[in-house]
């Protein structure tokens, strides 16, 4: 794998800034967010320049107990072929339970959660990345992600755990050092114990973003400026190693294209401050690791052994009342801090209503300042069994039911937006199909 060098999240709200922007080397779109067939004309024109282009996938849960969703794999293969993607990346999360192996509904958190850095889920996670790997055409990153709460019983530092999924699947990774730094508020970890700990050789690149702090907890938001601490974690990283790229991160909250450069400048500072302390200790940063394919020398990872399906299980009955916890109301499983649970509840519920406030933006517009505390009280009690579409319908569903919205053009709006959506095929506007909707009504009435 080539160097990848300076690179930025594209979004489809900076496109057009981060096409004008100097010095970016590589982009990294949301896999999830592209459809092959139609790609951006921003990315496009960017592949065209030359500008490397990488998919990260956000909803594959390499971490949960279930073994990887072939059409999910497939789609992710298909985005790496149409961007011509050196390699595509992935998180060590879960994001659903549930299902076969509980014997109970499947749950969706609509965000990405910790595993626990156990035997059991390390088996099942190397087995579910030598399934990836398979199935993808070109090497597969994954990534360390932030938690706001613990697993009790752990039996592995994050840098532990890292270091023998690496070892023992040749898989790269992403190495997000803000990810770093929220664990160490959170969880009290020490992010230079963790580098120190990991296989920085195996390091493909490195996220960098922004987060705020309340009460406390630290929230790793990618819509707030990248906090000198967090710098401090890449100066660390970068007086290790070279690593191959490192990436801002920026999902909300856009600022305006300078900030964004003055932001890229000061990680540019961080990791030259991290090579200088290197070379003042006279012990040069390493340089990541060349792939196989760089070398053209490709060989399989080593192998490694297939989780039990005793072990799956456990795994996925443990996931599934953590799970179930957070999103349904059930009681906390033993050992979880409650609080901290329940500020991670309330987080993945606002989550939810703002992305979709995004997949369905008539909702806020036709409830108005309903829309929030209504979708949050819908999301307290309805876990979300599919996507955020599938949400987006329920709700609106539900909310009709319940006889809400009391206003009665909200509710007509909502009512209309609704059957609009719900049906197998888009409701006809034609005035011929529109007066013969309102006849039937009218004679129905009698």
């Amino acid at each position: 794998m080539e160097r990848l060098g300076t690179g930025i999240g594209w979004r489809p709200e900076i496109a057009d800034a981060v096409e004008r922007m100097p010095g970016i080397d590589w982009v990294e779109a949301v896999a999830e967010n592209v459809c092959p067939g139609h790609l951006p004309d921003s990315l496009l024109r960017l592949r065209e320049r030359g500008v490397t282009v990488i998919p990260h996938g956000v909803s594959l849960g390499l971490g949960g107990a279930d073994r990887p969703d072939e059409a999910r794999l497939t789609a992710l293969a298909e985005r790496a072929e149409a961007l011509g993607a050196p390699l595509v990346t992935e998180h060590i999360a879960f994001v659903r339970a549930g299902g076969s192996l509980t014997a109970s509904p499947l749950l969706e958190a609509g965000h990405l959660l910790p595993v626990p850095r156990t035997r059991d889920a390390l088996d099942v996670l190397c087995e579910n990345i030598r399934i990836a790997q398979a199935a993808l055409p070109v090497p597969l990153a994954v990534e360390n992600i932030a938690a706001l709460l613990a697993w009790p019983g752990e039996e592995m530092t994050e840098g532990q755990f890292l270091y023998e999924l690496a070892d023992r699947t040749g898989v790269r990774l992403l190495i997000d050092v803000a990810n770093l730094h929220t664990n160490h508020v959170n969880r009290g970890e020490d992010p230079a114990k963790a580098l120190a700990e990991l296989p920085v050789e195996a390091i493909a690149y490195v996220h960098v973003a922004g987060g705020v702090e309340r009460d406390g907890v630290w929230h790793d938001t990618h819509a707030h400026p990248v906090p000198a601490p967090v710098l401090a974690v890449l100066t660390d990283l970068a007086s290790r190693v070279s690593p191959p790229g490192v990436l801002l991160e920026r999902d909300d909250d856009f600022p305006e294209p300078a900030v964004l450069e003055r932001e890229l400048e000061a990680i540019q500072g961080a990791l030259t401050k991290g090579w200088a302390r290197s070379a003042a200790s006279r012990v040069p940063a390493r340089e990541a690791a060349p792939t196989p394919e760089a070398t053209g020398t490709v060989a399989a990872p080593p192998a490694a052994p297939r989780s039990s399906d005793c072990a799956r299980q456990r795994v996925a009955l443990a996931q599934t009342a953590l799970l179930s916890a957070l999103v349904a109301g059930t009681p906390v499983p033993d050992g979880f801090d409650r609080v901290r649970l329940g500020v991670q509840a309330r987080a993945l519920g606002v989550k939810r209503a703002d992305v979709v406030a995004k997949v369905a933006p008539e909702l806020p517009l036709i409830l108005g300042d309903l829309y929030r505390p209504a979708f949050l009280a819908y999301a307290h009690s309805h876990p979300m069994t599919g996507g955020y579409r599938r949400d987006a319908l329920d709700f609106a569903g539900q909310l009709l039911l319940s006889g809400g919205p009391e206003d009665a053009e909200a509710r007509r709006g909502l009512r209309q937006w609704w059957l609009e959506r719900s049906g197998p095929v888009p409701r006809s506007t034609r005035p011929a199909v529109r007066l013969a909707r309102a006849t039937r009504r009218v004679l129905l009435r009698r």
